[in-house]
């Protein structure tokens, strides 16, 4: 089983991002499907991180996802800006391609959503492959609530396929609240929204040439093969040159303003009764980091509760919030409660990244709404 404390997560203005080549991205997946773990992939892009500051349970969808990747040059371009090691775009259908290509081995898929008739399209298109990759089944929902296309008897057919890779495509909303729905019923190790996958492989709409995709310009390309993008991306453009304004060229001149800072060492110390409680100081390098999270990895299965705190001059980036979101999501999936202690200058650096998220407690089975942690 994977140590999802060793995750390597950068926060960049309200989202998680693993910092993963498309290799990694590809082991995970092709070790979720052959040891039948689960593995919520989310690909967040420009959209989804606009989406995310506005609505709150698109956000925590992807605070919900057990790998994130980095599905667009602007978020590779807002990473090197913060410094944050994301090394380069990874793009959903770059992964389904790979599959096909054999990256993974045999695989067996369920396309859900689409247009009506390109799942067919994809299916048999598959089939005339005669690849790795084999469609076990496949549904398009129509019009309707996430409830009406999440049916016990639907979510049984999708189960009785055998399928190892859900792959839903319902509009990216829609789709992570589809995914947020019925996880926990679905048996497919791998669940995704890849909303424009079943479009490239049902081969109704082609992707922009490689040079395209790697200079950031794939957004023109869409507009020519899907029109009505075109009022999407305008306001997605609009809403990137606010952040840079407010967030993200502020973020980064403060850095720069601090310089290196100091390197102090973090602390983590098991208090009475298994309280954990973690001090991160200083500047959070990768080699504290690693050391600190380790530490945390065997220490939690037998904690009761941890308290984080976060001193006067400490470096809060994208780093420091990436280990934070781990030790909240870790803390969370182990049923304890995880509080952060922040002084006012933090808390002023957690609102610049959009990381306010991160001082709430974690929800707990029968537990309080979440309510920010007081001082």
């Amino acid at each position: 089983m994977q140590n999802k404390t060793m995750r390597p997560v950068y926060w960049l203005f309200g989202l998680p991002f693993d910092a993963v080549t498309r290799d990694d991205a590809l082991r995970s997946i092709a070790l979720a499907i052959r040891e039948r773990q689960r593995l919520f992939l989310s690909t967040p892009n420009l959209n989804f991180l606009i989406a995310s500051q506005r609505k709150r349970a698109f956000q925590d969808s992807v605070l919900h996802s057990d790998l994130s990747i980095a599905d667009g040059m602007p978020i590779v371009w807002l990473a090197r800006l913060l410094g944050a090691p994301v090394p380069q775009r990874v793009a959903g259908s770059d992964l389904f391609e790979a599959l096909m290509a054999g990256a993974a081995g045999p695989v067996k898929v369920y396309f859900f959503g689409g247009e009506p008739g390109v799942g067919e399209r994809a299916a048999a298109r598959l089939a005339a492959l005669g690849g790795p990759v084999q469609c076990v089944g496949q549904h398009c929902p129509g019009f309707g609530t996430v409830e009406e296309m999440s049916s016990p008897e639907r979510i049984a057919e999708i189960n009785a396929s055998g399928a190892d890779f859900v792959v839903v495509a319902l509009g990216a909303a829609k789709g992570q609240a589809w995914i947020e729905h019925n996880r926990a019923q679905l048996e497919a190790p791998v669940i995704s929204h890849l909303g424009a996958v079943i479009n490239f492989v049902a081969g109704s709409v082609s992707r922009a040439p490689a040079w395209m995709q790697r200079t950031g310009l794939e957004w023109l390309w869409r507009i020519k093969e899907e029109p009505k993008l075109l009022r999407r991306y305008a306001d997605d453009g609009y809403a990137l040159l606010r952040l840079l304004a407010g967030h993200a060229l502020p973020a980064a001149l403060a850095a720069r303003k601090r310089g290196s800072g100091a390197v102090v060492p973090s602390t983590l110390e098991v208090g009475s009764g298994g309280h954990l409680n973690i001090t991160l100081r200083g500047v959070l390098t990768p080699a504290q980091r690693g050391a600190l999270m380790s530490r945390l990895a065997e220490a939690l299965p037998t904690s009761t509760a941890v308290d984080v705190l976060i001193p006067s001059g400490t470096r809060v980036d994208a780093s420091l919030l990436g280990a934070l979101f781990v030790m909240r999501s870790e803390a969370e999936r182990h049923g304890i409660s995880l509080r952060v202690e922040a002084d006012e200058a933090a808390r002023r650096a957690f609102q610049l990244h959009l990381a306010s998220v991160l001082l709430e407690q974690p929800a707990l089975p029968d537990g309080p709404t979440l309510v920010p942690a007081a001082l």
